[in-house]
């Protein structure tokens, strides 16, 4: 899973998890209504600030808030690039 894609400072990039197709009992969820993903993987992650090391690393799954990052397309894929500070929590 590699990216030609090194971001900058503190910036991560994230390839986020499909949308749920099928609620718990089943119900095949439409296109106009599935939920924009909280969850992803990181794919890059930058070196850091100075003072402050990233401590998140490529590999993680992560959850981070609903409008948060920037939308990209690279190669025919959807990712985001958000700062650490974005991120929540490390699953």
């Amino acid at each position: 899973m590699s990216v030609n894609v090194k971001p900058l400072a503190d910036r991560v990039l994230v390839e986020a998890s499909a949308a749920e197709e099928k609620t718990a009992f089943g119900i095949i969820i439409p296109d106009t209504a599935k939920e924009k993903p909280q969850k992803g993987t990181v794919v890059a992650v930058g070196p850091g600030k100075k003072d402050e090391p990233l401590t998140v690393s490529v590999g993680d799954a992560v959850l981070y808030g609903k409008y948060s990052g920037t939308e990209l397309t690279i190669d025919g894929k959807e990712y985001l690039i958000m700062r650490e500070s974005d991120i929540y929590a490390i699953v």
